[in-house]
């Protein structure tokens, strides 16, 4: 259960990541809402992940999660590039969190 606590806690890195984005610099109050309340559930879930997984594991885990998330959402939301060195860069982050939850 504790993979699945930290896998939705990755899940709402992504949605708080993102969000920064559409609050403006926090002047837009309803995306400024949904980013920190992103951002709160994003650590609830990771703290309760936590509880049994490795603190150096979950955090990485949660962070890759995160990263790639962001990285791909803003190829797709914001026409950032899709360069194939960076898409390279970004399978290398989903490897280390497979190799990682397989170690672990």
């Amino acid at each position: 259960m504790e993979w699945l606590w930290l896998a939705i806690a990755g899940v709402f890195e992504i949605a708080w990541a993102v969000g920064m984005k559409y609050t403006a610099g926090f002047t837009r109050p309803l995306p400024t809402a949904l980013t920190v309340g992103a951002m709160v559930a994003s650590i609830v879930f990771l703290a309760q992940a936590l509880k049994t997984i490795p603190v150096g594991t979950g955090y990485a885990v949660w962070t890759g999660i995160g990263a790639a998330g962001t990285a791909l959402l803003g190829i797709y939301l914001f026409g950032e590039s899709a360069a194939p060195l960076r898409l390279a860069c970004i399978g290398l982050i989903v490897a280390g969190i497979v190799g990682l939850k397989t170690v672990s």
